[in-house]
Order: structure tokens, then C-alpha cells, then sequence
């Protein structure tokens, strides 16, 4: 299906690995010019000579850490004319209340939380001036399952989700600009399978034993991560044009899978 993105510049936060590798790839096969923004630039390079090599996209990056002084408006500046915005920049710590102490929980929501916020603020007027434009939010299926170990990560997420909802109810209607989050469950990435292996030692006493969290999973495994980046460039198109203030959860039906007996 060609979704009629081509020549569209997207940004991207967070783009350096997992889903954002994944985000930058599965835009650039559809045509979308690249600005990528995340704190490695090796990395950032490596994905860029990727995509203009393989799909003949125009990229940018920017390397930078996204809560020093002055980060967000460098940020809005470099995208200042993205037709879309993904913010997938996080790294909220997993444990329970007394896992995780005040300066973790606050670096986590700096990143994640107040990024997206920031961020969102800093580009959506200049989206409004130019007639439109997509923001999407990379949030987590935490926000709606609230998991006593992984408190920061489930009250950030479910902040993220709240900011979304209000914001995207309105966006479209008053200002042409789309506001859109996806919560994905697992995915197979390397962050996910650190925070499995946390788990498993606090379940198991063994980091290793992650895999038999899988057992419990839709098919035995976490999403892949292509299964989570093609929702966001479909969202992203005019195919979901009507599309705003909604969250769309990935997970292989474990947010449904819920039963009082």
C-alpha cells in the first residue's frame, strides 16, 4: 500500500536503537526524509548511511542529550518544518517505590515524560502556522497496567497517555495538527529484555530465567519491532487522517486479557 508519505520529513527522538531504529527504517522505506535526533552519534550515523543507502532518503541528525539546558529548543529548531513528529525518546528505570529514588524517577521523566510534553510544546505551534502535522507518541502499555514494579515507568505512562488524550481531543479540529499515542507491550529489544531480567531476578533469583516470562506472552514472544514501527507510519498518513486524541495499544491482547475469576 503506498501510504503517500513519500518526500515528508519526519522527526524522530530517541532514533539511535530498538523501536527508533526501527521508526527510522520503516519511514525511510516509504519515502520520508529522516531528522534524528538521540544522544550517540556513531549510532545515529550507522542508521543514516543505512537508510539513504538502501531507500535514497535524505537524512539529518542531531546529536545531542535531550535534557541539558537548551536541548528542546535546538531540537524544535533542527525540525522546525517536519510534517511529523515521533517522540520515542525514554528510559524510565523499572522497580518498585523503593527500587527507584528521587533522582532516578526524576532523570526517567526528564527524558521521557517532560520530553514528550516539551517537545511536543516547542513544535505544535509552528505544525498550526504551516496547516497541519502529525505527533505521535511512542508511550507503553504500562499506562494502562499498573505494575507495582515498574512504578516510574507505569505513572509516566499513564501521564503520557492523559497529556495525549487531551491534547489530540482538540488538535485536529482547532488546529489541523493530529496528536496520537501507541502503547506497545514487550518488544524485542535490548532495553525490554534488561527489564525482563530484572524481573526475573525479583522473581526468579535468576536474570537469566527471562525467557520463561515469554511462556505467559501471545505466541511466547514480545512484539517484534517492526510489528510496533509500521502502526506509527500508517498513523502517520493521510490514511488515518481522522485519527487524533487515540491510543492504540500493541501488545497481543495482554491489556485485555483481564478476568475478575
Amino acid at each position: 500500500m503506498d501510504l503517500g508519505l513519500r518526500g515528508r520529513k519526519v522527526l524522530i527522538t530517541g532514533a539511535s536503537q530498538g523501536i527508533g531504529e526501527g521508526l527510522a527504517l520503516s519511514f525511510a522505506r516509504e519515502g520520508c526524509d529522516l531528522l534524528l535526533v538521540a544522544r550517540s552519534a556513531d549510532k545515529l550515523a550507522a542508521i543514516a548511511e543505512r537508510a539513504t543507502t538502501e531507500f535514497s532518503v535524505r537524512t539529518e541528525m542531531l546529536s545531542i542529550d535531550m535534557t541539558a539546558p537548551g536541548a528542546i529548543a535546538q531540537i524544535a529548531a533542527f525540525g522546525a518544518d517536519a510534517d511529523a513528529l515521533v517522540n520515542n525518546a525514554g528510559n524510565i528505570p523499572g522497580g518498585n517505590l523503593w527500587d527507584v529514588d528521587e533522582a532516578r524517577w526524576r532523570a526517567g521523566w526528564e527524558l521521557k515524560v517532560f520530553g514528550y510534553i516539551n517537545l511536543t510544546r516547542a513544535m505544535y505551534l509552528s505544525m498550526k502556522a504551516r496547516g497541519g502535522g502529525v505527533i505521535l507518541n511512542n508511550i507503553g502499555s504500562g499506562g494502562e497496567n499498573f505494575d507495582f514494579n515498574y512504578i516510574a515507568g507505569t505513572t509516566g505512562n499513564a501521564a503520557l497517555m492523559a497529556f495525549t488524550r487531551a491534547l489530540g481531543g482538540r488538535s485536529l479540529a482547532d488546529d489541523h495538527v493530529r496528536v496520537i499515542g501507541v502503547n506497545p507491550g514487550p518488544v524485542d529489544t535490548e532495553r525490554v529484555r534488561k527489564v525482563l531480567a530484572g524481573h526475573a531476578q525479583r522473581v526468579h533469583g535468576d536474570p537469566s530465567r527471562f525467557t520463561d516470562l515469554l511462556a505467559n506472552y501471545p505466541l511466547h514472544r514480545a512484539a517484534s519491532v517492526d510489528e510496533i514501527a509500521e502502526l506509527f507510519v500508517y498513523l502517520a498518513s493521510d490514511k488515518s487522517a481522522y485519527t487524533s486524541g487515540a491510543i492504540f495499544t500493541v501488545d497481543g491482547g495482554l491489556t485485555s486479557r483481564r478476568t475478575v475469576g
